[in-house]
């Protein structure tokens, strides 16, 4: 297992240094990838990339959107030969003392998702707490899969290998805030098991964030739009790995 950090950054350079410096004792490369910022949150990042060895830095010169960056972070690793990626976000809200036990179940799972799912603190505003279990909801449907503890935390571990295969492949993976239903759904099709883990999650109050309601909540209701369409021409491939999942129980 040859493990790195992936942390997709836009308009949060400021909090990065933070986020790398608490993954330093874990002794891993990480791939931060710019995606479009604009020159005070370049300046940081470009910081960060220079002070720290362990930085790996891919860049995208205009906005393409959470998805795009990690996509670009996964090939870049693949390139380099690692194995498995661990995912997170840039802003500080994951608790990073987690990613002990998250890398533990990797070793012992070397095939399968590990997801995380959020232990919120008393910060987590009440509409995404309940605004997510639609969104779980969902996803057990078109995936067969009540394992699924949730779909939408940016803390997961994946393998690169069926990464990269996925995107090598004829397939449309939304660019946005619901590339993590997404990527997460194509992969439970292709038949990759799912271990879930817990991650203390906060919401400081002066935080940054790039949800934008409107627009996010459509382009989520469209992922689910569309997957439910591809769950239909899936059923008889669903069916065998419902058979197989309750074989093993």
């Amino acid at each position: 297992m040859k493990a790195a950090f992936l942390i997709p950054v836009y308009n949060h350079g400021a909090t990065l240094e933070a986020v790398v410096q608490q993954l330093l004792p874990y002794k891993m490369s990480v791939i931060v990838v710019d995606d479009g910022n604009d020159e005070k949150n370049k300046a940081f990042i470009s910081a960060v990339a220079q002070n720290y060895k362990e930085v790996i830095l891919v860049t995208h010169t205009k906005n393409k959107g959470k998805g795009q960056a990690m996509n670009s972070g996964v090939k870049k690793a693949a390139e380099l030969g690692f194995t498995h990626i661990f995912q997170l976000d840039a802003d500080g809200q994951h608790d990073t003392a987690q990613c002990g036990l998250f890398l533990e179940e990797s070793l012992k799972n070397p095939d399968a998702i590990i997801n995380g799912y959020p232990q919120y603190d008393e910060s987590a505003p009440i509409h995404r707490k309940n605004g997510r279990e639609i969104s779980n909801g969902f996803a057990r449907f078109v995936t067969w899969n009540k394992n699924i503890r949730d779909v939408l935390c940016g803390f997961r571990i994946y393998p690169v290998e069926p990464y990269a295969k996925l995107l090598a492949s004829p397939v449309f993976l939304d660019s946005r805030m619901g590339y993590d239903v997404d990527i997460l759904v194509h992969l439970l099709w292709r038949g990759l098991p799912i271990v879930n883990c817990p991650v203390k999650v906060t919401y400081p109050q002066d935080g940054v964030s790039n949800f934008r309601l409107v627009r996010d909540n459509l382009h989520i209701a469209g992922t689910f739009t569309r997957l439910c369409l591809g769950m239909i021409v899936r059923i008889p491939k669903l069916a065998v790995q419902v058979r197989r999942r309750n074989g093993k129980n």
